[in-house]
């Protein structure tokens, strides 16, 4: 698993930064009173006070944007626990625990239908962090990394979707690990 935290087209110059932030903020904002599907391009960069333009030089379409703000938001959640990435147990845990705290955040502010839009964001973000893990690590031989990473992201997703509808649920903390617990098997077997 990665040991940084930043995303790998992180980039520093304040302009791209600031306007990439104005974008996701935009989505934010406009995510509180409409779903996903009916929101444009434009509302988006009308909302930002930013052109066309400048949102299709950042992002290829909306999708894009809501992959990109689901991946620094996730990050940002693993980063406050201040859990660290030092190796592929250390990881697991982190990024399950990353999910379920994400449900908390995600699903608790007033977005209709947020389950469409969340499974087609922080699924691919999940196996992105997966994939990069087994790119720096490997799979095991004859075992395709894409499936693995797409296996073990769904399952940790699914395991945390029914904790998050499930009333009187246990403390997050307490979840991810019977969650990492089951994944681990798959994701080790997968790894060596």
């Amino acid at each position: 698993m990665s040991q940084a935290l930043q995303p790998a087209t992180e980039t520093t110059d304040p302009r791209i930064l600031r306007s990439r932030r104005m974008l996701m903020d935009s989505l934010a904002t406009l995510l509180k009173t409409r779903e996903f599907e009916d929101i444009s391009v434009h509302e988006i960069t009308d909302e930002a006070k930013l052109n066309r333009a400048t949102f299709y030089l950042h992002y290829p379409d909306k999708s894009a944007l809501l992959l990109a703000m689901t991946e620094v938001r996730f990050r940002e959640l693993i980063e406050r626990r201040g859990i660290s990435f030092t190796d592929c147990d250390r990881a697991l845990d982190a990024i399950v625990l990353g999910v379920c705290d994400y449900l908390i955040e995600v699903t608790g502010c007033p977005v209709k239908g947020a389950l469409i839009p969340l499974e087609g964001s922080i699924i691919p973000v999940v196996e992105g962090m997966f994939r990069e893990g087994l790119s720096r690590h490997g799979a095991a031989g004859g075992v395709d990394s894409e499936l693995l990473a797409t296996t073990v992201a769904w399952a940790i997703f699914g395991g945390a979707r029914r904790w998050f509808q499930t009333p009187n649920r246990v403390a997050a903390e307490e979840m991810a690990g019977k969650i990492a617990a089951m994944v681990k098997p798959v994701f080790l077997n997968g790894n060596q």
